[in-house]
């Protein structure tokens, strides 16, 4: 940074406790308090140079003056008197703007006398601060604290049209000191400066004049709105750091948040302008650095339009995060931050995201359908990896998971493995879970999607409840039954089904026809009886069952006996009680079937299962 050193007499200026003074053989004449502090000064140096003194001081003998209200205090009037005196001082941007005001107050011009001081100040000003980077930076930072004398003697807008213009500088002629503190960037070595190499130095500014920077330079449209964002990241970060935390592998803590109400105010503030600066352009920042500042809006109390505003442009994103973006925690308060205490996971703000993006994804279906199914698709993707790891959380409820689960349309999920791993991993973190819980989290499950390999897993998963076992074996039959080889009778056509489960299980599925038609079968005689031991067998076991039924439940369905008594290991000979309601939808099937299950004393685990169906009236 550049300096100017003006003067050149040594200081003999005395400053004590509340009595500063010149140290000189002549009498003081002239009293002048600033503040809390005396000045004991001479009249000669300062009325041959400040005209307001000439006029204060006018036929006067001793004076004392009260200069309360000259801008930026003692300490920038001092500059002023140790001109008049010629003592030795140095000026730069750190104290350039309280000198020059303090001079226009003191009226230092060239109407007093020739090379006063405003002159030698603005001479500095134009040669040197406007043409270095830093010092344009460092000067427009100062005028915070003199706004109002610094917006009159023009000094904000000379300032900023510095920066703006060095800002749309190429980068190959970009020459001036800049901090950039980017690992990635130092480890190599570069020819010109990065493009955003600004961003960083500007993010010292306060609110207002950052954002009189960033809307001079896009109204020149000339930096792309994606650096645009950068920019809007970099000042977050800095003067929000909360924008930062939230992730799971940044642990937050009460204090995050224990903040007095100016403060609250002022990055309330912020957060709104920072919102409001981001460039419409899809892209321009992350949905990442967009859900963070959600997350703010919805800490710091924000207005509901900037709320409304993010909302929507983190749905238009949604599909450009990862699981990991969504990972938001939700702050420790006071009575929270003492003891054994895990926090949560923002599945909220998560739940209201993904509800702005449905209602913008229904609007634009009948544009283009592939493509709108294809992004809900993805996004059902994202919805059930996030699902895994909030799953994993203590504290997350079954009803907010379920909530979260059902935003997306039925169709939105081809396939329900992911959903059904979210579901394994919350069955075995919450083992506590009761049983109407464990129904509630699995209702959101379709069975008739799980893979082979996920049915299979389904089957011998002891944490699922004995309900989704029973129809997950169900619709395997159901699944595989046009697939079976069919053998055709005189009157009736029979089909006889041997599904192999991929856990080695054996199921044998038999029709209602053939097994109305097991007696009646012409020119068969060599399999007649052994169908008619099977007729027997069957008959005989659902009469068993049917009477076990009526004395166990006394109207309760199957489901409910078979939670009751039955182990998974070990399925037994059960009548399914269906309602159309239930298990009828799925291609005309009736009112109940029978299964046999499990047989473990098989050594291949071959268990056979008869079916039948019957067929609606």
């Amino acid at each position: 940074m550049k300096f100017m050193r003006l003067g050149n007499k040594p200081d003999t200026f005395y400053t004590g406790e509340a009595t500063r003074t010149m140290v000189s053989d002549l009498q003081s004449d002239l009293t002048i308090r600033i503040n809390n502090i005396t000045y004991l000064l001479h009249k000669f140096p300062l009325l041959q140079k400040c005209g307001l003194l000439q006029q204060l001081c006018s036929g006067k003998g001793d004076t004392t003056l009260e200069l309360h209200d000259i801008p930026g205090g003692e300490n920038a009037f001092e500059l002023c008197a140790k001109f008049c005196y010629g003592i030795k001082i140095d000026l730069s941007a750190h104290n350039f703007v309280a000198a020059l005001c303090a001079a226009k107050f003191l009226q230092m011009t060239e109407s007093v006398v020739k090379g006063n001081f405003v002159s030698k100040l603005e001479l500095f000003f134009t040669s040197c601060i406007l043409q270095g980077w830093k010092d344009s930076v460092v000067t427009l930072q100062t005028t915070e604290r003199f706004h109002e004398w610094s917006e009159n003697l023009e000094i904000i807008r000379k300032c900023i049209d510095s920066v703006v213009d060095k800002i749309l500088t190429p980068t190959t002629k970009v020459k001036w000191s800049y901090t950039y503190t980017r690992p990635e960037y130092a480890e190599k070595k570069h020819k010109s400066a990065p493009k955003d190499w600004w961003t960083e130095d500007i993010a010292d500014l306060n609110i207002d004049l950052f954002r009189c920077v960033i809307n001079t330079v896009r109204s020149t449209d000339m930096i792309p709105p994606k650096l645009i964002g950068e920019a809007l990241h970099v000042y977050a970060c800095h003067w929000l750091p909360d924008v930062t935390r939230g992730r799971s592998d940044q642990p937050e803590t009460s204090t995050s948040f224990q903040i007095t109400q100016e403060e609250s105010l002022n990055r309330k503030k912020q957060l709104e302008i920072i919102v409001s600066l981001i460039p419409e352009d899809r892209g321009s920042v992350s949905v990442r650095f967009l859900l963070r500042l959600l997350r703010m809006v919805n800490l710091l109390g924000a207005s509901s339009a900037i709320h409304k505003q993010l909302i929507r442009k983190c749905s238009l994103q949604l599909e450009e995060a990862t699981p990991n973006d969504l990972l938001l925690l939700l702050p420790l308060h006071d009575h929270e931050s003492s003891g054994d205490y895990h926090q949560t996971y923002d599945i909220d703000l998560v739940m209201a995201v993904l509800e702005g993006f449905i209602t913008h994804w229904r609007k634009s279906y009948s544009r283009d359908e592939e493509q709108s199914m294809i992004l809900i698709s993805k996004i059902a993707k994202l919805i059930d990896s996030y699902l895994q790891v909030v799953s994993t959380d203590a504290n997350m409820s079954v009803e907010k998971v379920v909530s979260l689960a059902n935003i997306l349309p039925e169709f939105a999920r081809p396939e329900h493995d992911d959903l059904y791993k979210a579901i394994d991993i919350y069955l075995k973190e919450h083992p506590q879970m009761s049983k109407e819980e464990k129904k509630r989290l699995c209702s959101i499950l379709d069975c008739h999607k799980l893979s082979a390999e996920a049915r299979a897993h389904a089957v011998k998963n002891e944490r699922l409840p004995l309900r989704t076992v029973v129809q997950v074996l169900f619709f395997e039959q159901e699944k595989h039954g046009g697939k079976a080889t069919t053998t055709t009778t005189t009157s009736h056509e029979s089909r006889k089904h041997d599904i192999i489960q991929p856990q080695g299980i054996k199921i044998t599925y038999y029709t209602g026809d053939h097994l109305r038609n097991l007696q009646a079968r012409p020119g068969d005689q060599s399999n007649k009886a052994e169908d008619d031991r099977r007729r027997s067998a069957l008959s005989s076991k659902s009469q068993k069952l049917e009477r076990e039924s009526e004395q166990k439940s006394r109207g309760k369905n199957v489901h409910e006996i078979m939670e009751e008594g039955i182990s998974k290991q070990n399925l037994t000979k059960v009548k399914i009680q269906r309602s159309k309601s239930e298990h009828g939808r799925r291609k005309g099937l009736g009112s109940y079937a029978a299964i046999v299950g499990f047989d473990q004393s098989k050594s291949a685990k071959e268990s056979t299962c008869w079916a039948r169906t019957k067929t609606n009236p």
